[in-house]
C-alpha cells in the first residue's frame, strides 16, 4: 500500500513541472499584455500604474520630443508634468507594428500611439527595448515621438 502511495505521489510530482511550463505565457504574449496594462492604466488616468511597466531604475532611458530623460523617477515626473489631468491624457491606443526578439530576455518593439483628446489629438511612433528582469518584462528604453 505504501508503495502505491509513493508511486502515485511521484507520478503527480513528475507532471507538475510540465503543467507549469505549459501554463507560462510566451514572451510575445507577456509583452502584449504589458502594453495592454499600459493602455488600461493610462485610460484610467493612472500614471503611477502606467509606470509600473517601466524598469524602476536610474538606468531607465526615455527619449521624447523634448530630449532625453534618465531614470524611473524622472520619467514619472515628466509624465505627470506633461499630462497633469485626464483631459490632457485622453484615451490611449497602441498599434503594435513589429516585435523582434534580440536575445531570449530582450525584445525590440515598434509601434504607433494615438491619444484621442478633447483638447486635440496626438499621435506618433515609438520604439521600446523590453527586458525580462527578475521574472517580469519591463521597458528599459523608450523612444516616443
Amino acid at each position: 500500500m505504501r508503495f502505491l502511495l509513493y508511486a502515485t505521489l511521484l507520478t503527480v510530482l513528475a507532471q507538475l513541472p510540465c503543467s507549469h511550463i505549459n501554463a507560462q505565457q510566451t514572451p510575445e504574449a507577456a509583452i502584449r499584455q504589458l502594453m495592454q496594462q499600459q493602455t488600461d492604466a493610462w485610460n484610467k488616468g493612472n500614471i503611477p500604474v502606467f509606470m509600473q511597466t517601466y524598469w524602476q531604475s536610474d538606468s531607465l532611458l526615455f527619449i521624447g520630443k523634448n530630449g532625453i530623460t534618465k531614470g524611473w523617477q524622472a520619467t514619472l515626473d515628466r509624465y505627470k508634468k506633461s499630462y497633469p489631468d485626464t483631459a490632457t491624457m485622453g484615451q490611449l491606443h497602441f498599434n503594435l507594428l513589429e516585435l523582434k526578439q534580440l536575445t531570449p530576455e530582450l525584445y525590440f518593439l515598434v509601434g504607433q500611439w494615438h491619444l484621442q483628446r478633447s483638447v486635440g489629438n496626438l499621435q506618433g511612433h515609438f520604439t521600446l527595448l523590453i527586458r525580462k528582469i527578475n521574472g517580469a518584462w519591463k521597458i528599459i528604453a523608450d523612444h516616443s515621438s
